[in-house]
């Protein structure tokens, strides 16, 4: 998809969404409910994700001394009989 692409794909979502805010005061109850629970699972979700890439980058990144990967490394040996 060329950048022309989604940048229109990005307005017309965002034209959908404001729509979508205008007539929430007018909205079926049902409605106002479903729309706040996609728009809480969108946020859980992205919450979840700025967790997740921060906690990474903590253990990855915030040490003054290079990380230690060979404690990510399973280390397999034959087995003795």
């Amino acid at each position: 998809m060329s950048s022309q692409g989604l940048t229109k794909e990005m307005h017309t979502l965002g034209e959908k969404f404001l729509l979508k805010l205008q007539k929430l005061p007018t909205a079926d109850p049902v409605e106002i409910v479903s729309f706040f629970v996609v728009l809480l699972f969108i946020l859980t979700v992205l919450v979840l994700l700025i967790i997740a890439c921060s906690c990474c980058c903590y253990s990855c990144c915030s040490r003054d001394e290079r990380p230690d990967h060979s404690r990510w490394k399973i280390q397999a040996h034959p087995i003795a009989h």
